[in-house]
């Protein structure tokens, strides 16, 4: 059991609540928590000092007060009016996720939130019922405005919600289920909208893919390794010793493992070949640099999970902070170096995709096929590949790198982390299928080895592949088999293979390993 406000949530957990693997709910100890702070929202909304968002208006409209018995309409005209994004709606998981983050975050008792406004978003999130939220319209400072107003209008009975595999008015829904809208007290609608949960969600899906992207490129390139019959001597330990990046050293470890005692490995030990061309010889340093990129944003999500980012803050009855704990700064900046780190690891899949076509390599026939000619073997593959490779640059410029002022100058530095968190999710959506490719072209490749043994787990992990993707003879719809190879990358089943064979490593490197 999750208690929400209480326990520590990192990636693993919300994802875990999301597919209803882990029940969550707020304890005793954080309602009480919720209670007391909510009562000096009350309190402070009676009285005549003039607090942010309680009895002011909004972003330039601060210095505007607000009579007492206008306090709750203020709250619900907030949301109405700032729900303005566009674009198609985000997956259905995506809006769940927000709500789950956006709990834990008003549970920990700093927002002045009312039990029923949480009890109401909780039914949403057991009931299935899911709101619709535009993709674009945040600039990622205020807290995510826009997609949060959207999130939020199903409580007044607003808006729209995916419900039951539609899309319904969320008025139509929620008068079929006998539930009435809620009235918002002081502070409730600016505590709902003030929030990087839009940003946080897809940080959080972006952890858990590109973590999966990158397992599997060690594994997909120790196959590639094998095909083309590649040196192990970059992966030894004694060279990584001199040159410690943490990174670097987890891969090379990685490597070595994948590669031990490979009889194909050992066949040309002492060939007359110096050195294999980079995207073979420096997968440690550029598998190990994307993985830095990633634990950067695993850290930087693990502690914005359990943060409160909107404004005021409700320390106590005497201190009510106006600051800027909804900026998307801190997940902006990491999400741009995750997004790159996601590129480089499909440029240089692509590049051992190359080199597998090339047939300079003994035994391994050109376009990975023998009677070519009349067929063009996985020629093509490698152009869609590098389609995907292209498309990636194109959408690394960083979009925390840009800034416009909003709200007449009042927000006048925004962190544009939301469009950051949409294109990254983008990039490791092309590096899937790029190492999808790639892990056709390795086990193609790895075919032309035999009667030649690898190590027991390379020859586990060919199999797998076999049982969904035969060998290629001739000529076929290869998009098939993309998509094929997509699914065991999906499915994870490599990686669970992985972890039977692998070391135990130390506790630095355990956290490349788990989140």
């Amino acid at each position: 059991m999750f208690h929400y406000g209480i326990d520590r949530l990192n990636t693993g957990k919300a994802l875990a609540i999301l597919k209803g693997d882990l029940n969550a709910q707020i304890s005793a100890e954080a309602r009480q928590r919720i209670e007391a702070s909510h009562e000096i929202v009350l309190k402070t909304s009676k009285g005549n000092q003039a607090v942010y968002g309680i009895n002011t208006g909004f972003g330039p409209l601060c210095d505007t007060i607000i009579s007492k018995e206008n306090t709750s309409e203020l709250q619900r005209k907030l949301l109405l009016s700032h729900a303005v994004g566009v674009g198609d709606p985000i997956d259905p998981e995506l809006a769940k996720l927000m709500l789950i983050l956006k709990v834990h975050s008003l549970a920990k008792g700093y927002s002045g939130i009312s039990m029923e406004v949480l009890d109401r978003i909780l039914w949403h999130v057991e009931q299935g019922i899911i709101p619709v939220v535009p993709e674009q319209g945040s600039v990622g400072a205020s807290g995510d405005l826009a997609p949060l107003a959207h999130l939020f209008l199903p409580l007044i009975g607003e808006g729209e919600v995916f419900y039951k595999g539609e899309v319904k008015a969320t008025s139509e829904v929620i008068r079929d289920m006998g539930v009435q809208p809620i009235e918002l007290h002081p502070k409730a609608g600016l505590a709902l909208i003030n929030g990087t949960q839009f940003i946080l969600a897809h940080a959080v899906l972006a952890v858990d893919k590109l973590y999966n992207c990158l397992a599997h490129a060690d594994i997909i390139g120790s196959l590639m390794i094998e095909g083309l019959m590649g040196s192990q001597m970059p992966f030894h330990a004694e060279l990584h010793k001199t040159r410690p990046h943490k990174g670097n050293s987890h891969v090379a470890s990685r490597l070595r493992s994948f590669l031990k005692d490979s009889e194909i490995g050992k066949s040309h030990e002492f060939c007359g070949k110096v050195q294999d061309p980079y995207s073979l010889r420096c997968m440690p340093q550029v598998h190990g640099s994307s993985r830095s990129s990633w634990l950067h944003l695993k850290e930087s999500v693990e502690t914005e999970l359990n943060s409160v980012t909107d404004n005021p803050v409700i320390i106590d009855q005497d201190l009510v902070i106006s600051g800027g704990s909804f900026h998307g700064q801190p997940l902006a900046l990491p999400l741009d170096y995750a997004c790159l780190g996601a590129a480089e690891l499909g440029s240089i899949s692509d590049r051992r995709t190359y080199l597998s076509l090339e047939g300079k390599y003994d035994g391994t026939p050109r376009l990975l096929m023998e009677d070519t000619g009349l067929n063009s073997g996985f020629m093509i593959l490698q152009y869609t590949a590098a389609a995907l490779v292209s498309e990636n640059k194109g959408l690394c410029f960083p979009s925390s790198a840009d800034s416009i002022p909003t709200s007449l100058g009042q927000e006048d530095h925004v962190s544009m982390g939301s469009i950051g968190g949409r294109k990254t999710l983008r990039v490791i959506q092309n590096l899937e299928r790029i190492l999808a490719i790639e892990m056709l072209c390795a086990a193609q490749a790895f075919d032309f080895r035999k009667p030649l043994k690898s190590s027991h787990f390379l020859d586990e992990v060919h199999k797998r592949i076999r049982k969904s993707i035969e060998f290629a003879k001739e000529d076929r719809i290869f998009s098939k088999d993309v998509e094929k190879a997509h699914l065991i990358l999906k499915d994870r089943s490599l990686i669970e293979l992985s972890r039977s064979f692998h070391p135990s490593f130390g506790e630095f490197d355990e956290q490349f390993e788990s989140y």
